[in-house]
């Protein structure tokens, strides 16, 4: 590109968006990169600060910052995902599903290490819909440099970078345990709840069954929905260290590997998580009957998404597993177990 006295470009290509600010009122782009100037723009320009203007001039080795962007975008987007159009040298990621947002942190990381290149995004594993914006690429100069777009190849790969997986509509069974309820003493609060969660994310509820204190009791009714195919069974009630909370023991009984029970989660301590072969067994807290936002509503994405989860992938949510209470929840649009 070559820069030119504004009062000289007409019939010259801007190499560039030229943004209008407004204060309080408007941020945009006023003229857009490939635009011929006009006699009647040249008055706009000035008034925008614009005395000199940067034209087209084809340079050997340097690559414009709409190219870059371009470049970076096929480099590092994976599936399930659109884009905006270029605007003032950005390019948006945008999800076309709802699903769970995957980056590869690491290489994300040494990307951005590069002079001159960026890339933001949001957590990974953050719980998206369709439509959401989840990360946005440029080049911070007008022009630049090839080799340090070859360096950004090198760098991520053939692996792209950033991917959004959609959520599977699971079979889920509920089993639900205490003399209370069982006796019907109390109304069951859980059940209702967790429907209403599994629900929200398009899974088949096979049932609900509803135990007493009795560890065999509950042990066949996991059984019962490992034989009817269920993919996730969630047991509500029973989960704390109090002698007559039977739940741990009856899923050890059903035969399913414990990866943990109990999480750096809080809300969310007195979870477990287990396997047998690939249906995934929980232990839910009595907190996830009360709060909004808990364990559960920051593992259960991941399962969505045919996630086998280990014992440090629960241990990681410890650094940020804190969650706030605020009087009205935002997540995930929020720091909770990011």
């Amino acid at each position: 590109m070559k820069q030119i006295k504004t009062v000289d470009a007409i019939g010259h290509v801007l190499c560039h968006d030229i943004t209008q600010i407004i204060p309080g009122e408007f941020k945009g782009r006023a003229f857009k990169k490939g635009h011929i100037v006009k006699e009647e723009d040249i008055e706009k320009l000035l008034s925008l600060g614009k005395d000199h203007l940067y034209v087209f001039e084809n340079v050997e080795g340097m690559v414009h910052e709409n190219d870059g962007a371009i470049f970076l975008k096929d480099l590092t987007a994976g599936e399930n995902l659109e884009f905006s159009e270029i605007k003032e040298g950005k390019i948006d990621f945008i999800s076309t599903v709802d699903g769970l947002l995957k980056i590869d942190i690491e290489r994300l990381f040494k990307l951005n290490c590069i002079d001159d290149i960026m890339m933001s995004t949001l957590h990974n594993n953050y719980k998206v819909h369709k439509g959401l914006k989840v990360a946005g690429t440029r080049v911070i100069p007008l022009m630049v440099e090839q080799e340090k777009l070859d360096k950004a190849k090198l760098v991520v790969g053939d692996d792209k970078l950033i991917k959004v997986v959609p959520f599977k509509n699971k079979k889920v069974g509920i089993v639900t345990t205490g003399n209370e309820v069982y006796y019907k003493r109390i109304v069951d609060k859980f059940g209702p709840i967790m429907k209403d969660k599994m629900d929200s994310y398009g899974c088949e509820v096979l049932g609900q069954i509803v135990c007493p204190d009795n560890t065999e009791m509950i042990k066949d009714a996991i059984d019962n929905f490992l034989n009817q195919g269920a993919d996730i069974i969630l047991c509500t009630g029973g989960m704390s260290v109090d002698p007559d909370d039977l739940t741990p023991a009856a899923i050890k009984m059903s035969g399913a590997e414990i990866v943990t029970y109990g999480s750096p989660i809080l809300p969310g301590a007195m979870f477990l998580l287990s396997y047998k072969k690939d249906t995934a067994i929980l232990g839910i807290p009595g907190c996830a009957m009360y709060a909004k936002t808990t364990v559960l509503d920051v593992v259960l994405p991941r399962i969505l998404i045919d996630e086998k989860l280990t014992k440090e992938d629960i241990a990681r949510y410890g650094h940020g597993g804190l969650c706030m209470s605020c009087d009205i929840c935002t997540y995930p649009a929020c720091n909770f177990a990011k």
